[in-house]
Formats: structure tokens, sequence, C-alpha cells
């Protein structure tokens, strides 16, 4: 009877400690959570700016810029898209928040991601302000934030 309860308990604790193992692992190192958030600060304040060299300074040389629009290839390309932007539409207010399991890091420790979800105003010459939102992915290889690869995408208004 003892051996049945001894084993009746440790089924019972190995269930109850199986789903908190399993949350530990989805919860990211607070430490690379810190610099991802510092990361995207600096991304969102370079918006705020307006400043296109700013902004391509947070990607690699070799990053692409997806959006709604199109790609762009490279950090050139991406501070000309930008500071094209920046000519038609002021941006502030900016805020990015990674989800709450970002980063992501690939099995053999050399690639992160994270996603999360962005929103801002934007004013023109003759229109806005105008708030916006959307959700963003990037991956990075190597030891800091530095885009490789940002997609961007508008979450179009509600049907009226």
């Amino acid at each position: 009877m003892k051996i049945r309860f001894l084993f009746a308990f440790i089924g019972l604790a190995i269930g109850f400690a199986l789903p908190t193992f399993a949350q530990q692992k989805d919860t990211p190192d607070p430490q690379l959570r810190e610099k991802l958030v510092a990361a995207i600060k600096k991304h969102t304040d370079a918006l705020d700016k307006n400043d296109a060299a700013a902004v391509a300074a947070n990607f690699t040389e070799d990053a692409v810029n997806v959006e709604q629009d199109g790609p762009a290839f490279g950090r050139e390309a991406i501070e000309k898209l930008w500071a094209d932007r920046f000519q038609k539409v002021q941006f502030s207010n900016n805020i990015a928040t990674p989800d709450e399991h970002s980063p992501h890091i690939s099995t053999d420790g050399k690639q992160m991601w994270a996603t999360g979800s962005w929103s801002a105003t934007i004013k023109g010459k003759d229109w806005g302000p105008k708030d916006i939102k959307g959700y963003w992915s990037v991956i990075r290889e190597g030891d800091d934030w530095k885009i490789r690869n940002l997609t961007s995408n508008v979450t179009p208004e509600p049907a009226k």
C-alpha cells in the first residue's frame, strides 16, 4: 500500500512539474530580452526623430526591410526608403512591443528572432494625424541586435 501511494505521489508530482518546466523553456533569457527592448527603443526613437540614417543604422549591411509596399534590400536602400517616407509623412508616438516569449533562439544558438506589435501616429502635409498599428518580426545573427530582416504590416481598419 505504501509503495502504491509513493508511486502515485511521484506520478502526481511529475504531472505538476512538467508544465512548469515547459513554461520555463518558453521564457526568454532576461538579459537577452533587455538587450532586445533597448534595441527596439533605439529604433522607435529614430523613427520618432524622423531620422533615416539612424533608422538604417539599426540594420545589418545586407538587411531586408519588407513592408506592404514591398522589400528594400541593404542598409543603403533602407535609408533611402525611410528618407523618402519622412519627406511625405512625419512619424511620432512609435511604440514597439515584443511578444511575451521573445527573443526566440534557434536550437543551435546561432540565430535569434523576435515578434511583436507596433503602433505610431503619422501625419502628412495636408492630412492627419492618424494612428496606425501592426505587427513586426525581426531576425538577427551574432551577439548584437542589428536587424537582418524586418517584416512589418499595417493592421487594416475595421469595416464600417
